[in-house]
């Protein structure tokens, strides 16, 4: 399994981007390549998206939530990935995201892509996008403040 890891500074508090990233609805608004993802449920998501021209589809599961912490995922059909992304506190005003994406690389044009660094870039360019996005409006779209560990889901208070 291919493995990516990469970080980004935004200028926003830690629980602005946090709350960002719970709206999963609104990645292909920031995400190469994505085209669709569906919240199915506080746990269950399922993409659609481009990936090295071919249409691809998948569902995920979130393993583990912690506000204003951590998001952390695998899948559970179709294309073989799974990650996590921090959000660490700089000060009041400034959050560092790490993302971390491992991904099974599943026909022989993932492989190559895999090989000159096209989850990387792809990675990075996300993230890039992603601190304009946030950073431009100030604010996030929404929020999920609950919490999940495994198979306990905790609704927001």
């Amino acid at each position: 399994m291919a493995r990516t890891q990469r970080f980004i500074d935004v200028a926003v508090p830690v629980s602005v981007a946090y709350d960002q990233w719970t709206q999963f609805e609104d990645f292909p608004r920031f995400m190469d390549g994505v085209k669709r993802v569906v919240q199915e449920d506080d746990r269950t998501l399922s993409w659609e998206a481009t990936i090295g021209g071919v249409e691809r589809s998948w569902r995920a599961e979130i393993v583990d939530q912690t506000p204003n912490q951590r998001i952390a995922w695998r899948s559970i059909e179709g294309i073989e990935n799974a990650g996590a992304v921090r959000f660490e506190p700089l000060g009041p005003d400034h959050t560092r995201i790490e993302l971390t994406v491992d991904a099974e690389p599943h026909d022989p044009v993932a492989q190559v892509g895999t090989a000159v660094g096209l989850l990387d870039r792809r990675v990075e360019g996300d993230l890039e996008r992603f601190k304009s996005f946030i950073e431009q409006r100030g604010t996030p779209t929404g929020a999920w403040t609950g919490e999940i560990h495994g198979e306990r889901v905790e609704s927001p208070r």
